[in-house]
């Protein structure tokens, strides 16, 4: 097999428009997983939000890893154990929560198995719950509702806005943690150091792997990362420009089985 580990975005490149894993695809992960492949799902979703996927792909039985909040935290799929969590300094939460009530954009946190949010009606945070199949609740106080010690929160809005907030929000808080999209209306609110690849580098070393026995997919500016540290890095046919233009090799969309393919062509 030329390839050890197979790290997997999920929105727009494992899973396709409903958001589940297609027959074949699933059937070409379970046969790579049979022949010692070991299947990691690399996602901004939140830990509660990859595991349905992780179900589907038999990973509490056959073994695999899920990389939640765009790596912030490692977790055995198999045991449930947590290798590695990093947490948003606490200095900044007040400055995000003040940024989007100024700027009426959404923000949004993550309760057990709730998105928390003063702005429940917001057409993209209906779209993060869609996603993660996750309850939205409306709270009066967001900094009040949250959980302590947060992992990411996640900003919405129109997609030149999230632009614009993206290097505002760099300008005040880029020295204590990153801000990066992950869709066009999606702005990440992450610790600092924290993407797939820096993850991913964790991950590999506690499994005795190198960058180089791993092939990575995905489509999303926050795939960037990790296609590029993998020995095979691999976009979607609907990834963004730029991560095409950065891919060692471009499959499939997601709608077309893109995975399947891309792991027939490379023989596994």
């Amino acid at each position: 097999m030329p390839y050890r580990a197979i790290a997997l975005d999920l929105d727009g490149t494992l899973t396709n428009h409903e958001k589940v894993v297609t027959p074949k695809t699933r059937e070409a992960l379970l046969q790579a997983a049979s022949q010692g492949a070991v299947i990691i799902l690399a996602s901004g979703r939140p830990t509660y939000g990859i595991e349905p996927v992780a179900e589907c792909l038999e990973l509490q039985k056959r073994g695999g890893y899920i990389l939640s909040y765009n790596g912030g935290n490692i977790v055995n799929a198999q045991t449930g154990e947590k290798l590695f969590t990093q947490f948003l300094p606490d200095e900044v939460i007040p400055v995000l929560y003040k940024y989007a009530r100024e700027k009426s954009h959404a923000l949004l946190g993550y309760a057990g198995n709730e998105i928390i949010t003063e702005m429940p009606d917001d057409q993209y945070v209906k779209e993060e719950s869609r996603i993660n199949k996750m309850n939205i609740r409306k709270v009066e106080n967001l900094l009040e509702a949250l959980e302590p010690h947060p992992t990411k929160l996640l900003m919405t809005g129109d997609p030149s806005d999230m632009l614009k907030a993206e290097q505002e929000l760099l300008d005040v808080v880029g020295d204590k943690m990153d801000v990066f999209r992950s869709a066009p209306f999606f702005l990440e609110l992450v610790p600092k150091g924290i993407d797939k690849a820096q993850s991913l580098r964790r991950l590999l070393a506690k499994i005795n792997l190198t960058p180089a026995d791993m092939i990575a997919f995905g489509d999303g500016y926050n795939d960037l990362s990790m296609l590029k540290l993998a020995g095979m890095g691999v976009a979607m046919a609907n990834a963004a420009p730029e991560v095409r233009a950065d891919a060692d090799y471009i499959t499939l969309s997601n709608e077309e089985d893109g995975v399947a393919a891309a792991l027939e062509h490379f023989g596994m």
